[in-house]
């Protein structure tokens, strides 16, 4: 069948979507539309069976719903209605939500049901929820949605109490620092963390403040700061504290958006002297704090756990996980497990940060070098098995880290995006050894031209990843640990790591690592410093949320990495 997929962004359930459609068979063609209008033609140019919304902010005209059977993709359970469906969820502090497929209507959100699903709601952001527990619930929903138009079954009318809500004003979203219980505060930040984050006042300065996490060792006067770590904040509750990783400045008027940043980089030249704490090695039981680079050791295995707002990786954030790895590195374990958290695994380098750096190019070239190094370490470990664990969605720089490993692992949820091209970008990291050795070179052609997503199924079946661990986000990680010391148990993995370093030894005497980067690093240095390649636009309107002004490559896809949203 062909299904068109119609979206008001690239988002990653609008890919999620895609992938696992295409997986099935179906032709699907993805349109992002601004408009009514844009959706109209649409429609016309692609003539489809089936037209489906996974995230559609505007209207659909009514001559395009009366003519087609149009699917609307709705983030709340039969009888929710509204565009704040899920910060409503997450604020109202629910167990328990859904996901529903509706005939599009004339009423928004209160079409006949085709298919819904429910998800357990835990303590996480909007964002990790969206592209997690909810991506799953909806993928669930829409397959059978699909599958009942395709029986030609017909759906069901809403009935019995609906509740519509309106959207959610940024004027409903403060804190209140002097009131609010570290509960509320975390709940307040979850339901905004990507987007549109929570306005605040901090240091005289007016801010949007990006995520939330719970720190109770520390305490002091309600909304002061208290101290540092790995680039984010802890601010003081009435009977806690939080972590809060990013910050953006509220933009002036007319003016262009400010960038999204780690919070210390955000306030540099603000900031009190203030600790900056180390984080404890394993939390103690019961003990809530927040680091975004963990190790622990269970045995032979050696677990280097790593989380990144938005899957981005700035430079200084490649240089301390490069440090944590050395560090792994030099324990006497037989197995390494890279990443192994739940959500994004890595998205590359770190474009927030680069474009607001005084000197752009220079430091996208530093934050390349650093992932190029941290990418080099692990190709080099040659005295035990590395595993590299992906629990939520990755693209370019971060798809060629994990390929870096002996083995990569990923939860069936994710979509890949092994590609740079949608950022104007040729790419480095090592992809011109590891992704054509893995898939070939003909297919390695394919996937960087095309810069298409890739599902978990997908990338299994053309050697992208070695096992797809089919579980939810929330159990992904004690799953990978459980298999890391089967796979640590087994005969016969002292030979392997023996093979694994004589074929190593007999790769770099034939085609070089160094060779390798210098290729890539001279191309991509090339594009840094040509103020008119296409990559500085691409980047620039990505992180501000603008429109680039340079024609994309056909097809859908993330690309280049970058502090991305749902």
């Amino acid at each position: 069948m062909r299904v068109l997929l119609i979206a008001s962004s690239d988002n990653s359930l609008t890919q999620r979507v895609l992938v696992e459609l295409t997986d099935r068979g179906h032709t699907v063609p993805v349109e992002v539309t601004p408009d009514g209008a844009a959706v109209r033609e649409a429609v016309v140019r692609h003539a489809p069976d089936l037209v489906v919304a996974p995230m559609l902010k505007t209207v659909v005209p009514r001559d395009v719903w009366t003519a087609h059977r149009c699917l609307i993709v709705h983030p709340g359970p039969v009888g929710d209605r509204g565009p704040s469906s899920l910060d409503h969820a997450i604020l109202d502090g629910v167990e328990e939500w859904g996901v529903t497929v509706l005939q599009a209507d004339e009423e928004m959100d209160a079409g006949d049901v085709w298919a819904s699903a429910t998800f357990r709601v835990p303590e996480v952001g909007k964002s990790d929820l969206y592209r997690n527990e909810l991506s799953d619930a909806a993928v669930t929903a829409v397959l059978l949605a699909v599958e009942r138009v395709t029986a030609g079954e017909a759906p069901c009318p809403q009935t019995g109490e609906f509740r519509a809500r309106p959207a959610l004003r940024q004027e409903e979203r403060g804190i209140s620092w002097d009131e609010d219980t570290t509960e509320t505060v975390l709940r307040t930040l979850r339901a905004a963390d990507s987007q549109p984050g929570v306005p605040d006042r901090l240091l005289g300065t007016e801010w949007f403040l990006h995520g939330g996490h719970a720190e109770d060792g520390l305490r002091g006067r309600p909304g002061a700061l208290l101290a540092t770590r790995a680039g984010a904040v802890c601010r003081a509750t009435v009977d806690g504290a939080v972590w809060i990783p990013e910050l953006r400045a509220r933009s002036a008027p007319h003016g262009p958006r400010a960038c999204k940043l780690p919070a210390t980089l955000a306030l540099a030249g603000r900031l009190p002297r203030l600790p900056d704490l180390r984080p404890p090695a394993e939390p103690a039981p019961g003990r809530r704090t927040w680091s975004d680079i963990r190790y622990r050791e269970r045995g032979p295995v050696g677990v280097l756990s790593f989380s990144f707002p938005g899957g981005a990786m700035s430079t200084d954030q490649c240089r301390r996980l490069l440090a944590a790895y050395e560090t792994a590195r030099a324990r006497p374990t037989s197995v390494l497990v890279l990443g192994g958290q739940r959500d994004f695994f890595s998205n590359g380098i770190h474009l927030n940060v680069i474009e607001a750096a005084a000197d752009p190019a220079a430091e996208s070239w530093a934050n390349i070098n650093a992932m190029n190094d941290l990418v080099e370490a692990v190709l080099t470990t040659t005295d035990r098995l590395v595993v590299s664990a992906i629990g939520g969605n990755a693209a370019a720089g971060g798809v060629m880290l994990a390929l870096a490993a002996d083995e990569v692992w990923c939860r069936s949820g994710t979509v890949l995006n092994p590609h740079y091209r949608r950022m104007g970008l040729y790419g480095s990291e090592y992809w011109t050894r590891t992704l054509p050795g893995r898939v070939g070179e003909a297919m390695a052609v394919r996937l960087t031209e095309e810069a298409r997503p890739v599902s978990a199924a997908a990338s299994l079946d053309m050697g992208l990843v070695d096992r797809v661990v089919d579980t939810g986000p929330g159990e992904f990680a004690a799953e990978i640990t459980r298999s890391a010391l089967r796979l640590a148990s087994r005969g016969g993995l002292q030979p392997r790591i023996a093979a694994k370093k004589a074929e190593r030894e007999r790769a770099e005497s034939v085609a070089p690592l160094a060779a390798h980067r210098e290729h890539e690093l001279s191309r991509m240095r090339a594009i840094f410093d040509d103020p008119a390649a296409s990559y500085h636009a691409r980047r620039r309107a990505f992180v501000r949320k603008e429109a680039s002004g340079v024609e994309p490559p056909d097809g859908p896809g993330a690309g280049g990495g970058g502090s991305a949203d749902c």
